[in-house]
C-alpha cells in the first residue's frame, strides 16, 4: 500500500480538511431572523434538510439579518471496530472557520458562532433515523447559530397568536403544550412553534421554526372526524429518546396558520395538569410566581445572556395558569379571549 494512499491528519494531503472543496448541493432559507445556507455533497442529507425547512414563512427580526454557513457531511460506510486490528481512520472535515476530524462512525455537530457556521457530520447508518438527524442535529445546530448570533432568549415553550400578537405556552415535557397548540392551530390561531421558541430579550418579539407539531395520539380525539383524517393523511410516528410515540404532523397545509412573522408577546402562560372545575381556567400569576416558574422551567436559557433582560420584560406582561377544562376548546377560547382583549384588559385581570 502507498504511504500517502489513505492520509490521515499526521501526513496530511494538499488539502486534507476539504476547505477549498465546493459541495455541489446548496439550499437557502430565512429561518429565525437570519439566512441560512446549507451545503453538503450528500442528496440524502440535502432531503432531509428541505423536508426540515421548505415551504416555511420568511422570519425577520431585523433590518440586515445575519447570514449562516451550515456544512452537512456524510461519513461511511459503516465499519465495526476491530479490537484486534485497528479503529477507524480520522476524516478531516470542515465549514467555514471550523477544522475538525472525525471518525468514521461519529455523529456530532460543531458550531462557532462568532464566524456564523457549524458542521454537521452524519455517519451513513444514521441515515436510517431521518428524525434524529433533523431534530437532533440539523435543527440543534440551526436554533443555536440564530440564538447566540442574535442574542436572543432560547425557550423550551411553544407559541401561538393572532394578528401579530403572541402568548407563550411553557411546562415541562408532558405538560401538554403540543395538545393545546395542536387545538389552537385547528381553530384558526397562528402557530408559531410547539417546543423552541427564541425571544428578543428587547422588543419581546418570537421567531420559531412552524414545520412539524408532535402530538399523541388519544390527543386527536376531541377533533371532528374530518380534521382528525386530515392530521392523520401523511403524518408519520416517531419515537422519542424517553420511548414516547408521537404523530409527526407537517403543518405546511394550506388550511393552517403559520405565523407569517415574528410574534410580539403579549402574555405567558404555565401549562398545568389541575383541572380548573368551576373557576376559571386562566388563573393570574403575580409576579413573584412568575419569576419562580420562569427560572424552573428554564434552566438552559436562565444562563444565557439576555435572560435577565426579558424577565424585566416578562414581569410586566400579564401571566397565568392554564388549568384544564373539559375539553381542549375552552383552553382556545380562554387564550383567545387574552390575544384579542386590549393590553389594559388584560393587564387588569392578571392584576386581581
Amino acid at each position: 500500500m502507498a504511504r500517502n494512499e489513505h492520509p490521515g491528519l499526521a501526513e496530511p494531503s494538499a488539502d486534507p480538511f476539504a476547505e477549498r472543496h465546493r459541495p455541489r448541493r446548496r439550499e437557502q432559507f430565512q429561518l429565525l431572523g437570519g439566512r441560512f445556507r446549507f451545503e453538503t455533497d450528500s442528496p440524502q442529507l440535502l432531503r432531509i434538510v428541505r423536508e426540515a425547512y421548505r415551504g416555511l414563512p420568511a422570519h425577520t427580526l431585523r433590518n440586515a439579518g445575519p447570514r449562516f454557513s451550515v456544512r452537512l457531511a456524510l461519513t461511511g460506510p459503516h465499519h465495526r471496530i476491530d479490537t484486534q486490528n485497528e479503529p477507524p481512520r480520522i476524516r478531516a472535515v470542515s465549514a467555514s472557520g471550523l477544522l475538525c476530524g472525525a471518525m468514521e462512525t461519529a455523529s456530532f455537530v460543531a458550531i462557532a458562532p462568532g464566524q456564523s457556521s457549524a458542521l454537521v457530520v452524519v455517519p451513513r447508518e444514521m441515515l436510517a433515523f431521518p428524525y434524529h438527524v433533523r431534530y437532533e442535529m440539523l435543527e440543534f445546530a440551526v436554533y443555536v447559530l440564530a440564538a447566540r448570533k442574535q442574542g436572543l432568549v432560547p425557550l423550551h415553550a411553544a407559541c401561538v397568536g393572532y394578528d401579530g400578537q403572541g402568548i407563550l405556552l411553557l411546562g415541562p415535557s408532558g405538560s401538554g403544550k403540543s395538545t393545546v397548540s395542536l387545538h389552537c392551530l385547528a381553530e384558526g390561531l397562528q402557530f408559531l412553534a410547539e417546543d423552541s421558541v427564541l425571544v428578543d430579550p428587547d422588543g419581546m418579539l418570537a421567531t420559531g421554526i412552524a414545520n412539524f407539531l408532535h402530538a399523541r395520539p388519544d390527543s386527536l380525539k376531541f377533533l371532528d372526524a374530518r380534521t382528525r383524517a386530515s392530521l392523520l393523511g401523511g403524518s408519520s410516528i416517531i419515537r422519542r429518546r424517553s420511548g414516547v410515540e408521537k404523530l409527526e404532523i407537517d403543518l405546511r397545509r394550506p388550511r393552517y396558520r403559520l405565523a407569517s412573522q415574528p410574534l410580539r408577546i403579549r402574555a405567558v402562560a404555565f401549562i398545568s395538569a389541575r383541572r380548573a372545575g368551576a373557576r376559571a381556567l386562566l388563573a393570574p400569576l403575580a409576579q413573584g410566581r412568575l419569576m419562580q416558574r420562569l427560572a424552573a422551567t428554564q434552566k438552559y436559557a436562565a444562563h444565557q445572556p439576555g435572560w435577565a433582560r426579558f424577565v424585566r420584560q416578562a414581569c410586566r406582561l400579564p401571566a397565568f395558569e392554564l388549568r384544564r377544562g373539559q375539553h381542549p376548546h375552552e383552553a382556545v377560547e380562554a387564550l383567545m379571549r387574552v390575544l384579542q382583549s386590549s393590553p389594559d384588559v388584560v393587564s387588569k385581570r392578571a392584576a386581581r
